[in-house]
Parts: C-alpha cells; structure tokens; sequence
C-alpha cells in the first residue's frame, strides 16, 4: 500500500499541546464551538449504523468481490434491528450495491445511500464518532485519520465525517490535528476509556502530544473520567492497526469487559503485564469489571478462496445493535462456542454470525467495518 509523506506538525496542534482546545472551533464556519461531551457506550440504543461499502477504486474488483457477501449479510441482519445508513464511492456504486441487496432479497426501506468518494471500508476508523455534547446533543467529532500511521491510503477516507455531519445536519467539531481511530478506543458509557499506547501515541500519531495532553482532549470531548492504559505493541506490517483494542477487548455493557482468556491474550501478542493490567482494571467508581471470555478460533483462518492466513481468528470483535449482535464467523468449530456466550452476555438482542474470513485477510472484522449512530436524546 502507498505511504504518504509525513505532513508537518500544524498550529491546531500545538494549540492543542497547550490546552486551548476552543481554538479547533475556530477553525471552520459552520463548526460547533468545542464542548465537554460524552460518548455513550455501544449498548445505548441506535438510531442508525453506518458503513462503507466495498469498491474496486484502489485495491481492484477481486478484493471489492470477495467483501461484497460480507456487507450483505451485515445490511440484512441489522435492518432488522435499526436504519442502515451506507456509504458508496458513486452513483455507478450506488446501483451496483442496490441490486445486490435486492438480488439477496434484503430491503431497501431503512437503507440509506451517502455518495462519498472513499480509500476503503473501515468506517469504525476513519467514521464519524457520534457524541453527545453538554446539552445532550447528537454531534460528531472529527477526529484525524491518517491510514493508521502513514500505513495505507487516507486521504478520501479523511472527509467522511465532515460529509456524515453535513447529510445529517449535525454540529460537528474540527478535531482533525488529533489522530483517534474509533477501533483503538473503547468507552463504558461511564466515563471509563480503554485503550493501547501502541495505536493512539507513535511517531505518525501524536508523536508532538504527551499521554497526558492526549487524556485532556479526550477528557473534553468524549466525557472520560479514568483511562485504562495497556501498552500494546508495534504490529509491523502485520497489523498496520499497531494492536487495536476492539480486537481483543471490548465493554460488552458499561459494567463488563468482553475479552479473552489470559492465554489466549498472550497469543494474540499481549505483554504478561498488559494482561494483568487488564484483569485488574475497575470503573470510574473503582468497582472491578465483570469478564466475559470469548475462545480465538480452534484453527487458523482460511479464506473462502483458500487462502491459509497462517493465525486464528478473535471473536471479540462483535458489534452490538439495537436488536442484534453480530459476530465475526470464521466456519470454524469455536464459532458456536462463541455464540452461545455471547448470546448468555446479550440476552435480549439475537446473536448473527458474519462470516468475516475475506475481511480478516485485510485485518479486520465485523466491528472494524461499522459505526453506531446513537438515538437523539
């Protein structure tokens, strides 16, 4: 994949080092002035999830083909849980995606179409992160992407939330000269924010902001309280992610941390100390999380082209709706493991494998490629 060339360090940023964080509002007419909000947990009920359709533009037709089935099954299942609001590259896009969907016999009537030219899928990094602001309303904070550290293609990928804002009417707040993907935080909803060092603080991502500069941004504008911090790890060109936290812990509900076994999360690359760190983590009021255990895999994936990637696949990556859960599907023999505790953990929502074995090849699964909407207070 292409790396861009570095792009130097701009004023917003150093504003954002002294702490003068209304200066981001100033930036853009039309802006919402910086405000203390809060990011509610995935749990809160949805008005909408969003995606980001498959295309051939950058990566060719195979790669937009075999993801295709994929997005598919998502749309499906999550209509019947709540509005799908999808993201395609261009008109031409958009009548290709509408004859899939009706080709599979999936609905249209909570399908909604956003024409914006895009790098590529993973809308839970480059999206907008829905927040609510002091006065309890819906607004979007834009933070920056940048390919996950100079890693991949970013810069239609960029302008996304800034589009979302403007199709839905919505303030949105210029965070740009911060990098914050969606998949490298978790929140509980209660002030609580987890995540790794590794994919929030590098040399291509806010190198120029201290971890306590860091923490004041994301005091501000996602309502946190207490950072659960684990170190995490330089994923290379394995994982260009540098170990986001969704895939291997998440908040499956404000009072629980859905992960894995303290074995398996060696395996997956966690340091003995990262994985105490997080058995031992506690709430906003100190209370310890409750811990729910997902298996990886029995086998290493295989892709549905027969690609043999070579390691196992984690189930922690599960997005929750409104109604639903999805969760990643690898056909492998864990996979009804998997579901069955998870569905004990989301008693009232109905738990839908997705098959993600193409996707996963790429680096991600079912949560890496969605983005909740929250309902309007």
């Amino acid at each position: 994949m292409p790396t861009p060339n570095v792009p130097a360090a701009r004023p917003g940023l150093l504003a954002l080092a002294a702490g003068v964080l209304f200066a981001l509002a100033l930036a853009q007419p039309g802006t919402a002035r910086a405000q203390s909000g809060y990011m509610p947990d995935e749990t809160a009920r949805h008005d909408a999830t969003w995606l980001q359709w498959p295309h051939a533009n950058t990566y060719g037709r195979a790669y937009r083909d075999r993801l295709d089935p994929t997005w598919v099954a998502m749309t499906r299942a999550l209509i019947a849980s709540e509005k799908v609001n999808i993201i395609v590259y261009d008109r031409n896009e958009e009548t290709r995606v509408r004859k899939l969907l009706g080709a599979a016999g999936v609905s249209l009537t909570k399908v909604n179409f956003l024409i914006r030219a895009t790098d590529d899928v993973w809308v839970r990094d480059n999206g907008p992160l829905f927040v609510y602001d002091g006065n309890d309303r819906l607004s979007i904070g834009d933070w920056g992407f940048n390919g996950w550290g100079l890693d991949a293609s970013y810069r239609k990928d960029d302008t996304v939330p800034a589009a979302v804002a403007r199709s839905l009417g919505l303030p949105s707040v210029d965070l740009n000269d911060v990098i914050l993907e969606g998949g490298a935080i978790e929140v509980d909803g209660r002030g609580v924010l987890m995540a790794t060092r590794s994919s929030t603080r590098e040399p291509n991502r806010n190198a120029d902001l201290s971890e306590a500069e860091l923490e004041e941004v994301m005091r501000d504008q996602l309502g946190i309280k207490k950072f659960i911090w684990l170190d995490g790890k330089d994923g290379g060109k394995e994982d260009i992610t540098d170990m986001h936290i969704d895939g291997f812990a998440r908040f499956g509900m404000p009072d629980t941390i859905v992960t894995m076994s303290r074995t398996d999360l060696r395996e997956w690359g966690l340091s003995a100390t990262d994985v105490e760190r997080l058995y031992n983590a506690s709430d906003v009021d100190g209370k310890p999380y409750r811990f729910v255990q997902l298996p990886l895999t029995a086998r290493d994936v295989v892709t549905t082209y027969g690609y043999e990637l070579g390691y196992k696949g984690s189930y922690v990556n599960f997005y929750v709706g409104n109604t639903v859960v999805l969760m990643p599907e690898y056909k492998d023999p864990n996979d009804a493991v998997a579901k069955a505790i998870l569905q004990r953990a989301f008693p009232g929502r109905t738990v839908i494998g997705i098959d993600v074995r193409n996707l996963y090849r790429n680096g991600g699964m079912v949560h890496c490629v969605t983005q909740q909407q929250p309902a309007a207070l």
